[in-house]
């Protein structure tokens, strides 16, 4: 009765089954792997967004298959404040980012087609694969102090049914942005072999570093897919509202928005109000912004200073976003050592294996957890070792 595609392994793994058990008991929880920022203690202008939201305009039906003028025109003007051009013909507004990917699978990939994605990275990407139909092929990202693409395995990786190279800028939840000499070399790469680019630029605005990182937006040199929202940027995951912008080489680019379109049109799957919001919505951007990355500057300082009284562990580089990955003895699974924090110290930290990391002795945590809660959390952690 039911799809292939559909038949996923729904069993609870033991760190899930070990979190819900946790959670039962009514015992205390710090929780070093919150990434939802409306849960986090930021403060928001709650009246200026809905003030957004109340735009009389949603009351009529004007379906766009790009998305509203008015709405693209914002997007736009982001993407000038960084110095980069972007017409607004080449965006078109989706429902999120997830669903931006299933507009480029769509249009890239035929059944059994695949996609080379970087690993470690977000592991919702098979999920988002399989249900297009579409086959996952992962390249290795190599840390030596910092991390860099490993292209002689990408390029081993490549078929006659590859389509495209997912490039995360910067990578979650490793925190790295992909190095310039790395691009040039991925341009050379996707334009020879006729392959798209599709770069995820959603923590894109979270650089540690005074520089404005590359945006694959200006890419220019092979098909390039850019997707971006307000998740993350304005930190608003709740509005479900984000963009694809498409560049590249004239005939290319003009055959895949052709293509995009009709699938935009077939779903119009933005609604109205979110719509006429964005341009408010984006400006909420910069208080938001600027209270996130304090935390998280301040999060990573106290992480730093707690790690310099102990040897055990130690925290890779990390140029921005979110995360912290933690390099600790590899004396059992990721996973047991999770179950293993949970169960005796009470606190939840996501193991490198969600990742793809490739071997044991790595956890991940949170930068924007509240930071009474990061300090004490991370003083639990190194105390296991």
């Amino acid at each position: 009765m039911f799809a292939d595609r559909t038949n996923w392994n729904l069993k609870a793994n033991p760190l899930s089954e070990a979190l819900a058990r946790h959670r039962a008991s009514g015992k205390p929880l710090l929780d070093l792997t919150i990434s939802n920022p409306t849960e986090c203690g930021f403060a928001y202008d709650s009246r200026a967004i809905l003030q957004a939201l109340a735009n009389p305009a949603s009351l009529a039906y004007d379906p766009e298959p790009r998305g509203l003028l008015s709405a693209r025109q914002a997007v736009a003007a982001y993407y000038a404040a960084r110095g980069v051009e972007v017409p607004v013909d080449n965006i078109i507004l989706t429902t999120g980012t997830s669903e931006a990917y299933s507009f480029v699978f769509r249009t890239l990939c035929n059944p059994d087609d695949e996609i080379l994605i970087p690993e470690p990275s977000y592991p919702l990407f098979a999920f988002l694969a399989e249900i297009q139909d579409v086959k996952l092929v992962r390249y290795p990202l190599d840390y030596d102090y910092g991390w860099q693409i490993n292209f002689h395995a990408l390029q081993q990786g490549i078929t006659a049914r590859t389509r495209g190279v997912i490039v995360v800028q910067p990578n979650n939840p490793t925190g790295h942005f992909t190095k310039p000499r790395e691009v040039a070399k991925l341009n050379d790469i996707c334009a020879a072999r006729n392959l798209a680019i599709i770069a995820d630029e959603v923590f894109l605005e979270f650089a540690l570093q005074a520089a404005a990182p590359f945006s694959f937006a200006q890419n220019s040199a092979a098909l390039t897919f850019t997707m971006s929202g307000l998740s993350k940027i304005s930190g608003l995951p709740q509005m479900k509202a984000a963009w694809l912008f498409t560049s590249g080489p004239e005939e290319l680019k003009s055959r895949a928005l052709a293509r995009l379109e009709i699938i935009a049109d077939t779903y119009l799957s933005m609604n109205a109000p979110v719509q006429w919001a964005i341009p408010g919505l984006l400006e909420q951007r910069h208080p938001f912004q600027k209270h996130l990355l304090e935390r998280v500057r301040r999060n990573l300082a106290e992480l730093d200073r707690q790690l310099a009284a102990q040897k055990s562990c130690a925290r890779l580089v990390v140029e921005a976003g979110w995360y912290a990955v933690l390099r600790v003895p590899a004396t059992s699974s990721d996973e047991e050592l999770a179950v293993e924090l949970l169960n005796q110290k009470n606190i939840y930290v996501h193991p490198g294996h969600f990742y793809d990391f490739p071997s044991d002795g790595f956890l991940i945590v949170s930068l924007i957890t509240r930071e009474e809660e990061f300090a004490a959390g991370v003083k639990l952690l190194l105390s296991m070792f």
